[in-house]
């Protein structure tokens, strides 16, 4: 197999041919204490590092800390912290995620695990009620759901280790956007309408996100002075403020005694989350996941996320086959096969790697790869789900008897990218579970409270199937997040993730080797239309994939589909040289990204 740059020499024409993917550059946007809302811009290319998120308030945060001489962890520590202003139902101090960092100087991939935990009270039984799972809708909507947040020590422990700057001065900018305010849009009022009935349920949710008792209008202006009070806290105090004192307090009493509203009928089961679980909280400085794909370094996040795995396994089964010169029927064909077999050993061996024994070697092995890959037919597709294999005895097209369940993971997650004029980067999914989390807000304290704990297992699918993912005393449920780095001969080449549930990994599996093997720039790799196969019957499709005429040639080959709204939201950037980034995001899904530079420059139609 021969090696493929991802350094395309066309690469600048490429991306501004895309027509709405322009990358011609406006000014270099104020301070963000100087302006209102910026535009949103999906694609940026200029000098001095690169910011992509979702929001282009918390992008613009990013980009000032750079450009006041702050680096790659410093810039994205402030700018997940205005996401958690601005994307509150998506991410915040109340969730977790996870942080991948590569470290330019030392050549180092770094990661850090920053899940959310179960109580230490917990066990197997955590979600069963007399003998049987609680319903999905209850346990979502409950104290139980809860696990002990780790954002604030995931910012914490990257500024320490690595970042340049105080947790005081990273988390300042998103403590004024609180105060002041930000301006809400179709994107937030819809998330609002999408939880009324469960914010409206809780006093403190209704007081801050349905001013006047009414959805926030488009165009207006949500403040929230409550949390710009906790970011001040926690700068001033730093992140023990968090964990310990009167705001765990407030946490562990919101768990255990949620404060419903008066004349609600919504049971909602308290939790036992207790101001020790706080006290007890650590982030995980943990190795990466890593593979070689045609000749490039692949980076990801190991147990509990199952996302570097996944993605590795995945790759691992695509690495023999040349997908350059492949028909778009033949490389969607490998793509699914290859996510259905990494799906089925997914569900059997990955859970947090404290409680479990998970073979992580065995899983990213090429041995393990190659007999699996060699159940994967050129001119039929397997009939999903698909049996496990044994990454600790790999035995090749042994296509076993026993499957694995897919647990459901809720969408409401985001991802930001970030580089440095030193070429560190920084590749961060953050969440706090589905969109709203539990809906339940600390009173007081202006964050919402998440509900991560369905991520679990609620019981075993089959007795005779070990499931890794059952409830534990202080373990972090699986997740799906994958947040990625890939290198060329040691140097940042481009960096992304997404959210999506269990879709984030075929979101970034499908962005990666649009961008390796199809030779899409990195915003054209972001903009094409997914498909999502998880080891289910059907894959699901987007509808520019559902309409077209590839459907119809893979359904030949056996494959069943059926047509989904959007998969993912990625963000991401690129070096290309020079000193010179891309930053891409999202140009239509979950109402468009942000991809900002600190120097931009315009580019040449």
């Amino acid at each position: 197999m021969r090696r493929r740059s991802v350094r395309l020499s066309a690469l600048i024409t490429a991306v501004a041919a895309v027509g709405s993917l322009s990358v011609a550059a406006a000014p270099a946007a104020p301070p963000p204490s100087d302006r209102g809302t910026p535009p949103k811009e999906p694609v940026a290319v200029g000098y001095g590092g690169a910011v992509a998120s979702v929001d282009p308030d918390a992008s613009a945060i990013g980009v000032d800390v750079l450009r006041r001489g702050g680096n790659a962890v410093d810039a994205a520590v402030a700018t997940a912290a205005a996401l958690g202003v601005t994307e509150p139902f998506s991410a915040g101090i109340g969730g977790g995620g996870y942080f991948v960092y590569f470290d330019a100087d030392s050549g180092r991939v770094h990661t850090l695990d920053g899940r959310e935990r179960a109580p230490l009270s917990a066990d197997e039984s955590l979600f069963l009620e007399n003998g049987e799972p609680l319903p999905f809708d209850e346990a979502v909507t409950s104290g139980l759901s809860v696990g002990t947040p780790g954002t604030p020590a995931t910012w914490d422990a990257a500024l320490d280790a690595w970042g340049t700057t105080s947790l005081r001065k990273a988390v300042r900018p998103a403590a004024k956007l609180a105060h002041r305010g930000f301006t809400v849009d179709e994107t937030f009022r819809s998330q609002v309408a999408d939880n009324e009935e469960r914010f409206r349920d809780f006093p403190a949710s209704a007081e801050l996100f349905l001013p006047g008792g009414e959805l926030p209008e488009v165009g207006s202006t949500i403040r929230n002075k409550d949390l710009a009070r906790t970011y001040t806290k926690l700068g001033r105090r730093g992140v023990d403020a968090f964990y310990r004192g009167p705001l765990a307090r407030d946490i562990a009493d919101t768990v255990q005694d949620p404060k419903v509203a008066e004349g609600a009928e919504r049971v909602v089961r308290p939790g036992d989350m207790t101001a020790r679980d706080l006290r007890a909280y650590d982030v995980k400085f943990q190795d990466p996941t890593h593979v070689d794909y045609r000749g490039l370094d692949v980076y990801g996040m190991a147990p509990s996320s199952s996302g570097g795995t996944t993605v590795g396994e995945a790759l691992n089964i695509m690495e023999n086959q040349d997908l350059s010169e492949a028909s778009k029927k033949e490389f969607l064909h490998h793509y699914l096969e290859a996510s259905k077999l990494a799906y089925a050993d997914r569900g059997r061996w990955l859970g947090d790697a404290a409680y479990e024994d998970v073979p992580v070697e065995g899983l990213l092995s090429q041995e393990f790869a190659d007999a699996r890959a060699c159940l994967v037919d050129d001119e039929k597709a397997m009939q999903s789900p698909v049996a496990f294999g044994d990454p600790r005895d790999p035995a090749g097209c042994e296509r076993g008897d026993q499957v694995a369940p897919l647990t459901y993971e809720g969408t409401s997650t985001t991802h930001l990218t970030t580089a440095d004029r030193w070429g560190n980067v920084v590749s961060y999914t953050l969440t706090i579970e589905q969109i709203g989390g539990s809906a339940m807000t600390v009173p007081g304290r202006g964050f919402l409270l998440n509900n991560e704990l369905t991520d679990f297992s609620f019981a075993p699918a089959a007795e005779d199937v070990p499931d890794p993912n059952l409830p534990g005393p202080g373990k972090r449920p699986r997740s799906s997040m994958s947040p990625t780095i890939v290198l060329e001969d040691g140097k940042a080449a481009f960096a992304l993730g997404s959210p999506g549930g269990s879709t984030i990994i075929t979101t970034v599996l499908q962005t990666l080797v649009n961008r390796v093997d199809r030779d899409m720039s990195l915003p054209e790799a972001i903009a094409a239309p997914r498909a999502t196969q998880r080891n289910t019957e059907e894959t699901l499709l987007e509808k520019d994939l559902y309409d077209s005429s590839v459907r119809g040639e893979l359904e030949d080959m056996g494959h069943l589909f059926a047509e989904t709204g959007e998969i993912g939201a990625a963000t991401g950037i690129e070096r290309l040289g020079r000193g010179k980034w891309l930053a891409a995001a999202e140009p239509e899904r979950r109402g468009a990204g942000s991809a900002m530079v600190p120097h931009p420059v315009r580019q040449d139609r």
